[in-house]
């Protein structure tokens, strides 16, 4: 599992979306300078989103025996965070004024690309070890007709 650069990168990911779970989304400040904590769980919203973001990653993570399935998960897994950073952009323009965004706002941008990242070296990876048993067939085959 540890043998390939791609795990740890899944491994960040995993762990940079799964934090946000327990981290603070943003802070309101009110009038009168009193501060409400807004947690990423407290939106059910966000709470669906970091749930399947989560299962993508850790499937993403899961699928090492397989390169080719491994690569696709990581793009979804991807794409689902490239989609909530954009959904948290929509928020933070909309409610710049009135809110104080934690840095745990743009977690998913480091794990899309931390996931587009796996899926390349999933791939380089699975096309090395093809190529490999490609050319040791040919080799075989060569040295059959030679005998």
């Amino acid at each position: 599992m540890w043998q390939r650069i791609q795990t740890l990168f899944l491994m960040i990911a995993t762990g940079l979306v799964g934090s946000m779970l327990f981290c603070r989304f943003a802070t309101i400040i009110g009038p009168d300078g009193s501060q409400a904590i807004i947690s990423y769980h407290e939106k059910m919203p966000y709470l669906t989103m970091l749930i399947m973001m989560t299962t993508a990653q850790v499937a993403a993570t899961a699928s090492f025996k397989s390169l080719f399935l491994q690569a696709r998960v990581c793009v979804i897994a991807g794409l689902l965070a490239i989609g909530f950073q954009i959904w948290l952009a929509i928020d933070f323009i909309a409610n710049r004024e009135s809110m104080i965004f934690s840095i745990t706002a743009l977690f998913p941008m480091a794990a899309a690309f931390l996931d587009f990242i796996s899926a390349k070296r999933s791939m380089v990876d699975e096309m090395t070890v093809q190529a490999v048993k490609s050319a040791r067939k040919a080799r075989k085959k060569k040295n059959v007709r030679a005998s």
